[in-house]
């Protein structure tokens, strides 16, 4: 807590300087309105192809956190080169050095001592999300009042002595409104003195493929003019209950009215089904409803995650630990509707989770955070589940403690969404 304290009220001649002309700058854009970037209406991102996958893209990030956009360009498999990166979290570093290709030269700690100047014509993309506690809606919103809402300044300060083509600044949908509009027209404002075409929308992760409820204002910045508008929802593939570990019936495998029908004498002698036979059936378009088609045995479902062929959203199978399983004291906490005047949704096992927070290692009531049951028992999300729930990959190395690691996936940004604005792009353009 103190030291939160202290990044709130901390002083400095340079956040003086910067809450002076962020106010005034404030008053003189009182009136103006900035309009949100429409979606586009043309072909499905997912069916986009990338004009020029020989193309190497050069990236620096900051307030890195575990490399969300890292993640997204290895997951595309897409050629991209760290040019500098950096996290005043020791323990974000742990996890960036343990995940990526960075030398401990173009690493920084603290972005306000950070001289990007020498980066200059080296980087094609630059992205970020200043820290968003001082817009939340969760925190107390003191916005460019406290010390942290600053560091957009030293964001827009990186992009102007490195000039890339083009920028990504996310945060939280709570900026848009905060203090009455004005502290989004500042900085719209300001991407645009620095010459870029500024585009901006709020985006919820739900709405591209990972089933969370998490709504960010997504910001680019091109140095040319650009009629680009930003990738279109896709229906929602998966349920939370995919993503969890001790699980393994998920869509992709039949439940036990499914099984018998199958290997019923019945259907095997009429050749509806063949399984794990040599001549391959026609799958059926309706093979969903009256389970006709080809079907596989997986002895005990022990997929690897390297089966791709198979599906990228099955995972390992194995035991969830003790530890995150509920006491009885600490479920009847998490399940309780609330106290006095304070009512909360007390519903576990959702569709599509809650927004996961950084303090989730803290355990809240069930109307804030996401709980889930197994065997008549209540347990939080894992560490990796909830890496999971960002979009991260099993292959993402967990090298912290719990605690960290739930503070890191509830910082980071979703990498399936930046994943469709990447497509939508077509980022490989701006490579080299």
């Amino acid at each position: 807590m103190a030291t939160v304290e202290k990044d709130i009220k901390e002083k400095s001649v340079k956040i003086s300087i910067a809450k002076k002309e962020i106010k005034k700058k404030a008053e003189s854009l009182s009136d103006r309105i900035v309009v949100q970037t429409e979606l586009s209406d043309g072909t499905n991102w997912k069916d986009l192809e990338f004009s020029h996958p020989e193309r190497t893209v050069r990236i620096g990030t900051v307030f890195s956190g575990i490399g969300a956009i890292e993640h997204a360009f290895q997951r595309l498999n897409l050629r991209h080169k760290i040019v500098f990166a950096g996290d005043i979290d020791d323990k974000c570093k742990m996890s960036y050095f343990a995940n990526y290709e960075i030398s401990e030269d173009n690493w920084f700690s603290d972005i306000r001592e950070f001289d990007a100047k020498p980066y200059k014509g080296k980087v094609d993309f630059i992205v970020g999300g200043a820290p968003c506690q001082a817009f939340s809606m969760v925190g107390r919103r003191l916005g460019f009042e406290d010390a942290r809402g600053t560091l957009f300044y030293e964001f827009a300060r990186v992009v102007k002595e490195t000039q890339p083509k083009l920028f990504l600044f996310e945060n939280v949908r709570g900026l848009l409104n905060h203090d009455k509009g004005r502290t989004w027209r500042v900085m719209h404002d300001i991407f645009e003195e620095l010459g870029y075409d500024v585009k901006f929308r709020v985006l919820n992760s739900c709405d591209y493929g990972i089933p969370q409820h998490r709504e960010r204002i997504y910001c680019l910045g091109f140095k040319n003019k650009t009629d680009f508008k930003f990738p279109a929802p896709i229906d929602l593939e998966y349920r939370m209950y995919d993503f969890l570990e001790d699980y393994i019936d998920t869509k992709y495998f039949l439940r036990e009215k499914g099984i018998k029908f199958v290997t019923s004498h019945k259907n095997r002698e009429k050749s509806y089904t063949q399984i794990n036979g040599d001549v391959q059936l026609c799958q059926k378009r309706n093979q969903q409803f009256n389970w006709h088609g080809d079907f596989v045995y997986h002895p005990d479902s022990e997929l690897t995650p390297t089966d791709a062929a198979f599906d990228e959203f099955v995972f390992d199978v194995k035991d969830v630990e003790e530890k995150y399983y509920l006491s009885e004291k600490v479920a009847r906490y998490v399940l309780a509707g609330g106290t006095k005047g304070f009512k909360t949704s007390t519903e576990t096992d959702l569709d599509i989770a809650r927004p996961l927070l950084q303090s989730m290692h803290k355990m809240h009531r069930a109307g804030v955070d996401n709980y889930v049951t197994h065997k008549g028992r209540i347990r939080k999300l894992t560490p990796r589940e909830c890496l999971r729930l960002m979009g991260f990959r099993d292959t993402f190395k967990i090298v912290v403690s719990d605690t960290s690691a739930y503070q890191q996936a509830g910082n980071s940004i979703v990498v399936d969404v930046l994943i469709a604005l990447l497509k939508q792009l077509d980022i490989t353009k701006y490579g080299k």
